[in-house]
């Protein structure tokens, strides 16, 4: 069977998000730096192939959470909020990560042809 523009579209956006995953996981981050990495990370990300759009959100209410007495945390997984789309030939996938019982699952919101 030929691998197909939808098939790429999908291993294309699985890379994205596990490459921004592993790459900012435990960056050092505060309330006054939240946007600024907010905005790195998806900088980062987009300007990899493919990458249509990305949107990147942490939890503010974690980072507060988690400040400890130097006033900042580290980047945990169940903070980030990520949807991106990748465009690979004639397909866009949607995709995200989420966290699922403890573990930060990258999922496919939809593939469609455009």
């Amino acid at each position: 069977m030929a691998v197909t523009p939808r098939d790429n579209a999908a291993f294309e956006a699985g890379i994205k998000l596990g490459a921004l995953y592993h790459q900012f996981v435990g960056a050092p981050v505060n309330l006054d730096t939240a946007a600024s990495l907010e905005e790195a990370i998806a900088a980062s990300i987009s300007v990899q192939p493919y990458v249509k759009a990305i949107a990147v959100s942490l939890d503010r209410d974690m980072i507060r959470a988690g400040l400890g007495s130097f006033g900042y945390t580290e980047l945990k997984g169940p903070m980030l909020k990520v949807e991106a789309v990748i465009r690979y030939g004639g397909c866009e996938a949607s995709v995200g990560i989420r966290y699922t019982d403890g573990y930060p699952l990258m999922f496919i919101k939809d593939i469609r042809e455009v």
